[in-house]
């Protein structure tokens, strides 16, 4: 495996990473406003909207030169199929990864080429599988777990996750989806890489080492 393994992620600053799982009841609305209130700090940002052909312009600063790295070092990502259905839904046309996509799924299901570069591909047989695909399609670059949590912590549970970025948000949930409820603590140790507060976020990236 040439490159890394990592994912990067916003947080609130209670620990969670999205709303309750609520996308199929009444309350999309709050669970929409939640979200977005998380990933505020990142909608005015020119790389982002850029990224996702939204129209010139934008702000510049630390944070928009952040945001670049987490693409520029990307060759490949892996995501499950809830976060792949949820996607398939909201993403434009021309989706925002630019490289190949392994998702983690049952159904068996053709390639998904879509304008840009992204092609999706599904992947029957296990997050192992998965990240062998996606590192062989990376090349020297890295493959960033692209979530949603439960895939994101079922490979740093299984010990495939080489590095880790939070952007920790200064908002409160009280209840959602915890990026590391479940997490086996005790094969875990995390090394300091970078702490640095912008305006809006606090950037954290830890290394992950074998306890």
């Amino acid at each position: 495996m040439a490159g890394k393994v990592f994912f990067s992620v916003t947080m609130s600053l209670d620990g969670f990473i999205a709303p309750e799982e609520r996308m199929d009841d009444p309350d999309v609305p709050r669970w929409m406003a939640q979200w977005r209130e998380l990933q505020q700090w990142i909608f005015p940002l020119r790389f982002f909207r850029e990224n996702l052909k939204l129209g010139e312009g934008g702000e510049e600063g630390r944070d928009n030169d952040i945001v670049p790295e987490t693409f520029e070092r990307t060759g490949a990502s892996v995501m499950g199929k809830r976060m792949f259905d949820l996607g398939e839904q909201a993403w434009p046309e021309e989706a925002p990864f630019h490289t190949p996509v392994f998702v983690v799924s049952h159904e068996k299901r053709d390639p998904w080429e879509r304008p840009g570069g992204t092609t999706f591909h599904f992947v029957n047989d296990g997050i192992e599988t998965a990240l062998d695909q996606a590192s062989e399609a990376a090349g020297d670059r890295d493959v960033r777990i692209a979530g949603g949590g439960a895939t994101i912590l079922e490979h740093v549970n299984a010990g495939l996750i080489d590095e880790f970025s939070i952007a920790l948000s200064p908002v409160l949930f009280g209840s959602g989806i915890r990026l590391f409820q479940g997490v086996d603590a005790g094969r875990v140790a995390l090394e300091p890489v970078r702490s640095e507060p912008t305006q809006r976020v606090t950037h954290l990236t830890y290394a992950v080492r074998e306890r």
